[in-house]
């Protein structure tokens, strides 16, 4: 499935490419870091760039965390 050229994946397939399980990843969209698109039938919808985004952002907090460590 594709949205203006970009992929779009659904829960499985985000969790894997983000190399989470799927309660981590549930737990990334309840603390507000994700917003997936939901279909007619309820199910969750990431696209690539918003996961990204995201991966992007967490690795730059992990790359100021370990700055601060030492």
């Amino acid at each position: 499935m594709h949205s203006a050229g970009r992929p779009i994946l659904n829960s499985r397939q985000a969790a894997d490419y983000l190399g989470v399980s799927l309660n981590t990843l549930y737990r990334i969209e309840k603390q507000g870091d994700l917003h997936p698109f939901r279909t007619p039938g309820g199910h969750r919808r990431y696209d690539l760039k918003m996961l990204d985004d995201y991966l992007e952002g967490s690795r730059f907090f992990i790359s100021e965390s370990s700055r601060t460590e030492t």
